[in-house]
């Protein structure tokens, strides 16, 4: 028995293994009985991933452009131009959406200080390697701060404008101050900064100095509306804008228009070369430029350092009666959407503002104008959201087509119906393009093609006025037109000396041949060339040298000043400006000469002090004002007995002036 029984006996590794496998059954078992039982549930039970770091570069800032938080798609990275570029402020930006940048919290701080930079619009500005950065000072040490100077060490420092510090330049060192309301840094907080910076290498910081201890620097996300939130212990209004500590403002309040606006009476029409308002009184529109709506700044450049407030009633006070805007398709179409990308302000100084989203910033401005007796009309800049996008030639992009352009021209349109300091829109800024492009360059004939500007001018401009009749429709030119129609009339020829060349937006030879053509609107109608000096680019018209005379005969006769001579339509001269030196003064001088003489519309490029071509009516603190370039254009802004003639028949143009229905009668 005993042996059988040894016979018989199962060894003891076995034994174990047996055990073990049972274990492992009943344990698939249990599993599989719970997936079935939660099979529906599949979706509940998936953990969520753990966000991976981005590695970034801790110095060397390449020229690429990061996607912009609020915008849905890449924006492209500016080119060089000739022409009037405006400068952006920048935008947070962030990583690709599947591999989030880390915040504070998932990532500790180094044992000091870091200063984290971002990356927003990047441009070429005269040479010069612009940035528009976005920077936090993270305070990684055991110990307060309160007061503090960074000083930044960047190969190639030429320039930089900037806000919520005090800025200044010696030699590769800048150097930042805090404000009085960014002073303090609490241990493990941050302040946000930003700037506009150009250098004339590719950008590098290669040292940060805070308080005379040195700085870890990184690239990475720098988020200034959840820094402000932090430091001030609440959400902002949208998530657009911190509000510096300030107390919330009643919105509704500050939007709501002037008691003393009478809507509806200031609409005006056209006949022949002239302007009129409602009782059939010439008018003289003499107004000014002011970007940033097109650039990433979402609202208007130069609140920075500035206030938005003091400085349109200045606008008004100095006697400009309109402000052109210029404005990006892409950013009406997010306000449409219900999107409000970050307007890039100093909190500081606007503190109106902080409750606002982007739109209802563009809003208070719009009831700021009214208060002060000035008009406004939006020019669609460009089709994306871009500091240099005019640079684009045509009112569509890969991302933005055309029906998106339309788009957000009839929204615009529908939105401000009932809003009279609107009076009109600029379809597109400066449509362009050269023979060698093709279908890439704007053209204007009779055709349907999808770069026929006149086509698509008169669709959108037909748009516009189905959802206000009332508005004026502003018209630019294009760059070329053919000199032979019957060879050529298709712009088939790719030979540049069979094209009559002028400035973006300045040739308009083709409104002889082809007029626009708006059916019962034809009375809203006013051609809207641009002209230039040497300054900005040397056009063959300033080859020796140039006189009135001769400009007309080279240039402005044939382009353009044919249609007020042959009473076809008003001319409403979009931008002119630049430099007051030489040759450009005698330009400008020549062209006020023009705009006097024949009391041609225009609106002055520009208000900005960052045009880097042209120069602005402001300096650089975008407060004070150029005096000599004021005083300039101040001869051909509307006036009679010493005051300024507004476009308001209520609300009379600033403190210095007097409304449209005060003003005598002037026939031009």
């Amino acid at each position: 028995m005993e042996e059988n029984k040894n016979k018989g006996r199962i060894p003891k590794g076995v034994i174990v293994a047996l055990i073990v496998m049972g274990v492992v059954i009943v344990g698939l078992t249990a599993g599989l009985i719970a997936v079935l039982a939660n099979r529906g549930e599949e979706s509940k039970a998936t953990p969520t991933p753990t966000p991976t770091a981005i590695e970034h570069d801790p110095i060397v800032i390449t020229p690429d452009v990061d996607e912009p938080t609020d915008t849905p798609t890449p924006t492209e990275a500016p080119t060089p131009t000739d022409e009037p570029t405006g400068t952006p402020t920048p935008e947070p930006t962030e990583g690709p959406k599947d591999t989030p940048t880390p915040t504070p919290s998932q990532e500790p701080l180094p044992d000091g200080f870091l200063i984290e930079y971002s990356i927003g619009n990047t441009w070429n500005d005269s040479g010069v390697n612009m940035y528009g950065l976005d920077i936090a000072i993270r305070n990684g040490s055991k110990q307060a701060v309160d007061g503090w100077k960074l000083e930044l060490t960047i190969e190639g420092l030429s320039k930089v404008n900037g806000w919520n510090g005090t800025y200044t330049i010696s030699k590769n060192v800048l150097t930042i101050v805090n404000e009085n309301y960014n002073a303090a840094i609490p241990a493990g907080g941050a302040v946000a900064i930003g700037c506009n910076l150009g250098t004339t290498t590719e950008l590098k910081i290669t040292k940060a100095v805070l308080n005379g201890t040195e700085c870890t620097v990184k690239k990475g996300k720098v988020d200034q509306n959840a820094i402000n939130n932090q430091n001030n212990g609440n959400n902002g209004n949208n998530g657009n804008n911190g509000n510096n500590g300030q107390a919330s403002v009643d919105v509704d309040a500050l939007l709501k228009r002037s008691e003393k606006a009478v809507q509806g009476d200031d609409w005006l029409h056209t006949d022949g070369r002239r302007i009129y308002d409602k009782n059939g009184k010439q008018v003289w529109l003499t107004g000014v430029n002011w970007f940033g709506y097109n650039t990433g700044t979402n609202t208007f450049d130069g609140l920075w350092n500035s206030q938005l407030e003091p400085t349109v009633k200045a606008i008004a006070d100095h006697g400009f009666n309109l402000i052109r805007v210029p404005i990006s398709a892409e950013l009406i179409l997010q306000w449409k959407s219900g999107e409000y990308p970050r307007a890039n302000y100093n909190n500081a100084y606007n503190t109106a503002l902080n409750s606002m989203n982007s739109l209802e910033i563009f809003d208070y401005f719009l009831k700021l104008a009214e208060a002060s007796g000035i008009k406004v009309i939006p020019d669609i800049h460009s089709a994306e959201t871009n500091a240099s996008g005019h640079n684009v030639n045509l009112w569509y992009t890969d991302r933005i087509k055309v029906e998106d352009y339309y788009a957000a021209l009839e929204w615009m349109a529908d939105r401000y119906k009932n809003n009279d300091t609107i009076i009109g829109f600029d379809l597109k800024n400066e449509p362009h393009g050269k023979p060698y492009e093709g279908s890439g360059a704007a053209i204007w004939n009779d055709s349907t093609a999808a770069n026929n500007w006149k086509h698509v001018a008169e669709t959108a401009a037909l748009k516009v006025l189905a959802k206000n009749p009332n508005v004026l429709i502003l018209i630019e030119g294009t760059e070329i037109f053919p000199k032979d129609l019957t060879t050529n009339s298709d712009y088939h020829s790719t030979d540049e000396k069979d094209y009559f060349f002028n400035w973006w937006g300045g040739n308009l030879r083709a409104v002889r041949k082809y007029p626009i053509n708006l059916g019962k609107f034809q009375n809203k109608i006013v051609y809207s060339p641009h002209d230039y000096g040497p300054t900005v680019y040397k056009q063959p018209w300033f080859e020796g040298t140039f006189t009135y005379d001769s400009l007309m005969k080279d240039c402005w006769k044939d382009n353009w000043f044919y249609i007020y001579e042959e009473n076809i339509a008003p001319l409403l001269i979009g931008e002119w400006g630049g430099f007051m030196t030489e040759p450009n003064l005698t330009w400008m001088t020549y062209m006020r000469k023009l705009i006097a003489t024949y009391h041609l519309n225009h609106t002055f490029w520009c208000l900005n002090a960052n045009s880097g071509d042209t120069g602005g009516l402001l300096l650089d603190d975008f407060k004070t004002w150029d005096d000599a370039k004021y005083n300039f254009v101040k001869e051909v802004l509307w006036q009679q007995n010493g005051k300024f003639v507004g476009l308001d028949h209520t609300i009379p143009l600033g403190d210095n002036g007097i409304t449209l229905s005060q003003a005598k009668a002037e026939t031009w």
